[in-house]
């Protein structure tokens, strides 16, 4: 009887380890053959705006290693909800990719009460692509030249001072700027930060706190003026654009990133390809230069080290939110 339980036991040890071993040769296997077809990269905003943008460069240069088609799909609404819920729909194949920026990844988990999906346990990260700084826009004809002048404007405009804005990280650092200087401004959502940079330069709305990309022709056109930057320093691109604690308002800092995930269960071999993948992309001279024509840079690393970042922000930014007194809706 002890013998007939040693091979019991050593029968269900060999079970466990060929287990094992089949699971990883089919993570291997899944790798190996990957991709067998067209790749989806969901943008969670319109055509047009920094997120989207940043995307096509990668999916085309992606595609162009990856040997198929990585295919741009703009699902709007909902504050991501619209592209978050399509991507979790999809098989956990790597098939189907998030393009995932601050307001899905962390702003989205401090303004919402409850959210459709976890940041932290509903996607496999993959990395971040680019990182970026917001800045302070108005248009050129506001009779405004810094930010003291913007808040003095809007108190003395109270009806018609309002600011534009696709999701809730631009909806928190300007109501975290409001806080901070008691200016009046009320907030107009759009469907992309193309639209947000088009309604500054119409008037229809006083100014935004938004990223580089759709403001850059406007800005060559001389047609929108910027008032200060998001980040703890100067840019060299703008480099006579002060800090926003330079323009007499410390505390609002915040740098937009754009990431990238697949859903979580993904085959880790998957992942880990495309992580790879995407961190040479990022480093081909033509990308960096396109993006530095955008205004934005590089970031790249491990899908470990997102999960870390996006970790550390939520709880950094739901202090800020309860400090300017900010619910989740």
């Amino acid at each position: 009887m002890q013998f007939l339980g040693l091979r019991r036991t050593a029968f269900a040890m060999l079970a466990l380890v060929t287990t094992g071993v089949s699971t990883v040769r089919a993570q291997g296997d899944a790798a190996a053959g990957y991709p067998k077809q067209p790749i989806k990269m969901l943008v969670p905003f319109a055509a047009g705006g920094g997120n989207d943008i940043i995307a096509r460069v990668v999916a085309q240069k992606l595609g162009e290693r990856l040997g198929q088609p990585v295919l741009i799909e703009n699902r709007t609404g909902g504050a991501g909800f619209v592209a978050v819920n399509a991507m979790l729909a999809a098989p956990a194949d790597g098939y189907t990719l998030l393009v995932a920026p601050n307001s899905v990844m962390v702003f989205n988990a401090v303004l919402y009460a409850k959210l459709p999906y976890d940041p932290l346990t509903s996607f496999a990260p993959i990395t971040r692509m680019a990182a970026f700084p917001f800045y302070l826009a108005v248009n050129a004809d506001l009779p405004v030249k810094n930010v003291a002048e913007l808040v003095a404007y809007g108190k003395a405009n109270p009806a018609k001072s309002n600011y534009g804005g696709t999701s809730g990280v631009f909806q928190l650092v300007t109501e975290q700027f409001k806080q901070k200087t008691g200016a009046p401004f009320e907030y107009v959502p759009f469907k992309s930060t193309a639209e947000v940079a088009t309604a500054v330069l119409n008037g229809q709305v006083t100014m935004s706190l938004i990223d580089p990309p759709p403001l850059l022709a406007h800005l060559k056109a001389g047609k929108i003026r910027l008032l200060a930057i998001s980040t703890s320093k100067r840019s060299t691109d703008f480099p006579d654009v002060p800090t926003m604690a330079e323009a007499g308002v410390p505390g609002v800092e915040l740098e937009g990133f754009t990431g990238l995930v697949a859903k979580a269960g993904t085959p880790a071999a998957i992942v880990k390809k495309l992580e790879a993948e995407v961190n040479e992309v990022i480093k081909q001279p033509d990308v960096t230069e396109r993006f530095k024509q955008l205004s934005v840079y590089a970031v790249g690393g491990t899908g470990e080290d997102f999960a870390a970042d996006i970790a550390r922000q939520i709880p950094m930014w739901k202090v800020v939110a309860q400090n300017a007194y900010i619910k989740a809706e």
